[in-house]
This record gives structure tokens, C-alpha cells and sequence, in this order.
């Protein structure tokens, strides 16, 4: 399966997203900001990125923007899981570059899908 990142400075949130993926059979690397995150994914180049929004160091937008502006990075799909959820978010994530967007708390099986979804195409 896929070998996804994980980016989310909340302990639980992490556990609760990454037991999800790997009862899918996905393995899973965990950064715990926005900062680490590129870092990690730079170093890592897993096949998805899931990406909180609130978050020291850099915020998830502005870690999304980095990864899209980093030529190594720039086509690895993102995904914003994030407590969020105006509209003026989820388009300011697709501007950044992020390809998919799941509210917290989310239903698992919609988490998921969108993962399937980001990395069937």
C-alpha cells in the first residue's frame, strides 16, 4: 500500500488518523508541525500527505504552499484534515495546492475515501 505522512501537532489526532490508515495497510510516518512536516516529506517523499491546519511553527497552508514551491515535493497530493470548516478555508487550501479536504471530527470511512481517491489518480 501507500506510504502516507501524517501532520498534526495533537497526539490523538495522529493515533485516531493513523490507525485508520493502517488498518487500510498503509504505512505511516508522523511529523508534529508544519515545519517538521516539510522537513519530513522532503527526506520521506511519501505518496500522500495528510495536513492539519492549526498548528505551531508553520500552519498547514503555509506548509502546503512550501511543499508545492519545493520541486521534489510539488507532486505529492495533500490533504487538509483540519477543524476548519468555512467555505473561505477550503478554498484557500486549494490555493495553496492541497487536493483534498476532510473536516475533523470526520467519519472514517470519508477519510478514507479521500485518500483512495487522491491516490488511485
Amino acid at each position: 500500500m501507500a506510504h502516507i505522512l501524517v501532520v498534526d501537532d495533537s497526539p490523538t489526532e495522529t493515533h485516531i488518523i493513523s490507525s485508520a490508515l493502517e488498518k487500510q495497510g498503509h504505512r505511516i510516518s508522523v511529523a508534529v508541525d508544519g515545519k517538521d512536516g516539510v522537513e519530513k516529506a522532503t527526506q520521506l517523499m511519501p505518496d500522500l500527505i495528510l495536513m492539519d491546519v492549526v498548528m505551531p511553527e508553520l500552519n498547514g497552508f503555509q506548509a502546503t504552499r512550501q511543499l508545492r514551491n519545493q520541486s521534489e515535493t510539488a507532486n505529492i497530493p495533500v490533504i487538509m484534515v483540519t477543524t476548519k470548516d468555512q467555505k473561505t478555508d477550503k478554498m484557500w487550501a486549494e490555493r495553496q495546492g492541497a487536493k483534498g479536504y476532510v473536516t475533523k471530527p470526520f467519519v472514517e470511512n470519508d477519510l478514507i475515501d479521500e485518500v483512495n481517491r487522491l491516490l488511485v489518480s
